[in-house]
């Protein structure tokens, strides 16, 4: 199908201009105006935004093996909703693709349902239990990059090795970090709401003690080094450093990070993911490290789990939020309408830092995949999961009354999304 969609502001070159979009066997055609219909499909976009297609570099799908919690076809859908065009994803299932043979179930099943792009992950260690290094050689030419995502790998040495195999394969080490020996058995923010509320806490160095471990490995290895999920604000400050210095180093944090404290926590199994909202203080932290430029990219870790297993409190809940369908939403009400940063810095964030760092996701220009979305930005909503295409219902957002509401999502020139008005 041809389409041309008219009168959009288009944010392309860095800039939002008022121009025609021409869509023609999965790519733009033409980007100015007017442009004339010709025998193409023409739609009116009234003046709503389009975007290039978002890129989360950080979700779990949960196929092959938890099925149950999540399927490609629901949460590629559920991204397309969100104005995503482009997904990585984490691989933490079973099997874990720690192989060429393992990954390959992955590979089908993606090449079979998904809506959106989607580019798996390959294990750092054999079934992620860090006592084998996964045959990173055999997956590398389909990967995204290599992680261990839902565990830190606790041995330096394992770490070391796949860093020096990573950097000679040319792929990035994408971290999970977090030091087993310092949990002692927390599961929210070792914080105020913890000791108000009698909870087990989860201390901050768990996370930051891990990532000064592993930039120390970067500057002796060369390799290009990512952190998963950053929620601490010395984490912030090891990365600022190394950045500096000139370590290879690139983060992510994600929405509820920036946008909530662990003061706003409930007895709830849907304020519960790893690692945890923390103190106002991190979240300061994370939010100067965004407009900084410490923090390259806004993920959502998209982690989908069956009601049952989200119904069981703060202690006993499993850990994992979903968040696709409405991320865009939450953070442009609360970072850009909250006079934080600019729509084009959250574009940033959102599309053009991840496709950068991870070569996946692409600008609107002529010649390009035309992978892209169309936001109304004065559409007001409130998240409801019970509305939400993926199997996942938990985040800590249900409730919040948001702006900005994805019309459809274009995946190489087909509409694989389009809001239902009637």
């Amino acid at each position: 199908m041809e389409y041309l969609l008219k009168h959009g502001q288009v944010f392309t070159q860095g800039r939002f201009q008022n121009v025609d979009i021409l869509l023609r066997d999965g790519r733009i055609a033409a980007v100015g105006g007017p442009i004339s219909s010709g025998g193409s499909v023409s739609i009116d976009l009234g003046g709503a935004f389009i975007f290039p297609g978002l890129v989360d570099v950080h979700v779990h799908l949960r196929e092959p093996g938890f099925s149950y919690k999540e399927t490609i076809a629901a949460a590629t859908l559920a991204a397309a909703r969100g104005g995503y065009a482009h997904l990585g994803a984490m691989p933490n299932l079973n099997p874990v693709p720690d192989s060429r043979a393992h990954l390959q179930a992955e590979l089908e099943a993606i090449a079979r349902d998904a809506k959106v792009h989607v580019h798996p992950y390959g294990a750092i260690t054999v079934g992620e239990q860090g006592e084998e290094l996964a045959d990173l050689a055999a997956m590398a030419p389909d990967v995204l990059g290599f992680s261990d995502d839902g565990k830190g790998v606790q041995d330096s040495k394992m770490m070391e090795r796949a860093m020096c195999l990573a950097r000679d394969l040319g792929k990035p080490i994408v971290a999970h970090c977090e030091d087993n020996t310092l949990l002692r058995g927390g599961y929210i923010h070792d914080g105020e709401y913890a000791r108000l509320h009698g909870h087990r806490g989860i201390c901050s160095e768990s996370e930051w003690g891990q990532i000064a471990r592993d930039l120390e490995l970067v500057k002796k290895t060369g390799c290009r080094y990512h952190v998963c999920h950053v929620s601490a604000r010395e984490s912030v400050d090891l990365i600022r450093r190394a950045k500096a210095e000139g370590v290879d180093v690139t983060c992510e944090t994600g929405p509820h990070y920036l946008l909530m404290n662990d003061m706003d926590l409930q007895e709830d199994g849907r304020f519960k993911m790893n690692p945890p909202i923390r103190s106002e203080a991190d979240r300061e932290a994370l939010v100067e490290g965004i407009l900084d430029g410490t923090i390259d990219m806004i993920i959502t870790d998209h982690a989908p789990h069956s009601a049952q297993e989200k119904s069981r409190g703060l202690e006993k809940s499993l850990m994992g939020v979903v968040g696709l369908e409405c991320a865009f939403a939450v953070l442009y009400t609360g970072l850009v309408k909250g006079g934080i940063l600019s729509l084009e810095k959250l574009l940033d964030l959102m599309h053009t830092a991840p496709a950068r760092r991870f070569g996946v996701g692409t600008p609107i220009a002529v010649g390009q995949p035309a992978d892209l979305t169309v936001f109304d930005l004065e559409k007001k909503w409130t998240v409801d999961p019970e509305q939400f295409l993926s199997l996942g219902r938990a985040t800590p957002f249900q409730g919040w009354e948001v702006q900005g509401a994805c019309k459809m999502t274009f995946i190489g020139g087909e509409i694989a999304w389009q809001e239902d008005e009637t």
